[in-house]
């Protein structure tokens, strides 16, 4: 097994550059950079002032047929100092060939070493911190609350297959899976956050102003307050699907020859279904794990930290890319790459722990 492992490590390395090189291709053929960015920031300016000036009747001295004489590979920059892109192309670093930024990229995040972002005057490790909380509060506790809830949940469904409780459960649950839940955080939101009926829960940040001033409890209550809401709102989805998953799977598992072998032993119900069908059953449900985590981490979160004002990895990296701020894309990038291989070696090692009988070491020999 420590021999797998390594392989695995080692494995990450190609599977990370191969990432963020492609990530990196793509961006050198997305229009609309950082410095297209500013030098439609100081275009838009020189236009509004020029129109305040001159009443929009037209320009300053034919500056404007001047600017369209000048050929420049960045829109938006007809009139301005060619000295003066070049100085803004080295502040971001598009000075440099690209193979050399590539290669200067991967061997600071080699390093954790990630840079500033290019709008907000921070370091992106700095920017990561500030909003890690967020993403790891609704990430864990959405995964741990849908799966508490799931797997008993599905595994009754399937010992009760066909009886009344078994068909009202799965309404909830198709229900459950058909709305979205930024749709239900909106209307989480519209009954109990003041929308138009009660206001019980807040609808911005993880903690009250006051947290540091309260008790240990009371922190926890005031945490778990401003998390019940977007909580609600992601855990609706996510629970439907691992309920049917755990449930498909138990009952498979159940109509299983060694089942009825069981029985035929005289072992209780209790006995076979946890004795035996759910080491079994459970493997598929925990095949799901880490796409469930990391989704909930990432891309599951994003609406919901935007409906909630909730300033976390999601937002950071939506807002980044719509922003060309390539520090923080590919810093992102790269940290939910690594916790993502990271989480399906944890899978795998989950396995072998529920089933010994799996052996990936032997399989990789």
């Amino acid at each position: 097994m420590i021999g797998y492992i390594l392989r695995r490590l080692a494995l990450m390395v190609p599977t990370i550059f191969g990432i963020m090189l492609i990530t990196f291709a793509i961006i050198q053929f997305a229009p609309g950079g950082p410095v297209e960015r500013v030098l439609a920031q100081l275009q838009g300016q020189q236009e509004g002032s020029l129109n305040r000036i001159t009443g929009g009747q037209g320009d300053l001295g034919g500056g404007a047929s001047r600017a369209g004489s000048e050929t420049t590979k960045y829109r938006g920059a007809q009139g301005l100092d060619p000295a003066f892109i070049k100085k803004l192309e080295a502040q971001f670093g598009f000075d440099k060939p690209a193979h050399e930024r590539f290669a200067k990229m991967l061997w600071d995040y080699a390093r954790f070493d990630f840079g500033r972002s290019y709008f907000r005057d921070v370091s992106v490790m700095q920017l990561i911190k500030e909003k890690l909380p967020v993403s790891i509060s609704l990430g864990l506790w959405m995964t741990l609350i849908s799966y508490a809830i799931s797997i008993p949940l599905g595994i009754r469904k399937a010992v009760s297959d066909g009886s009344r409780f078994d068909v009202w459960t799965s309404a909830v649950v198709i229900v459950g899976y058909a709305i979205p839940s930024f749709l239900f955080g909106i209307l989480l939101i519209i009954l109990f956050a003041g929308g138009s009926f009660v206001q019980i829960f807040p609808i911005r940040g993880l903690t009250s102003e006051n947290f540091e001033s309260l008790s240990l409890w009371g922190k926890a209550v005031d945490y778990a307050w401003h998390l019940a809401l977007p909580l609600a709102a992601l855990v609706l989805g996510a629970f439907a699907t691992s309920t049917l998953l755990t449930k498909n799977s138990f009952l498979d598992e159940i109509r299983k020859q060694y089942v009825l072998t069981a029985r035929m032993k005289g072992l209780t119900e209790r006995g076979v279904l946890y004795g035996h069908v759910f080491r079994n059953a459970m493997l598929i449900v925990i095949a799901g794990f880490p796409g469930a985590f990391i989704t909930a981490f990432f891309t599951g979160s994003l609406l919901i930290e935007t409906i909630f004002s909730l300033d976390g990895l999601g937002l950071l990296s939506f807002t980044s890319i719509v922003g060309r701020d390539y520090p923080v894309v590919f810093a992102t990038l790269y940290i939910f790459s690594l916790l993502g291989l990271a989480v399906n070696l944890l899978s795998d090692l989950i396995y072998t722990w529920i089933d010994p009988r799996i052996d990936f070491s032997a399989k990789a020999a």
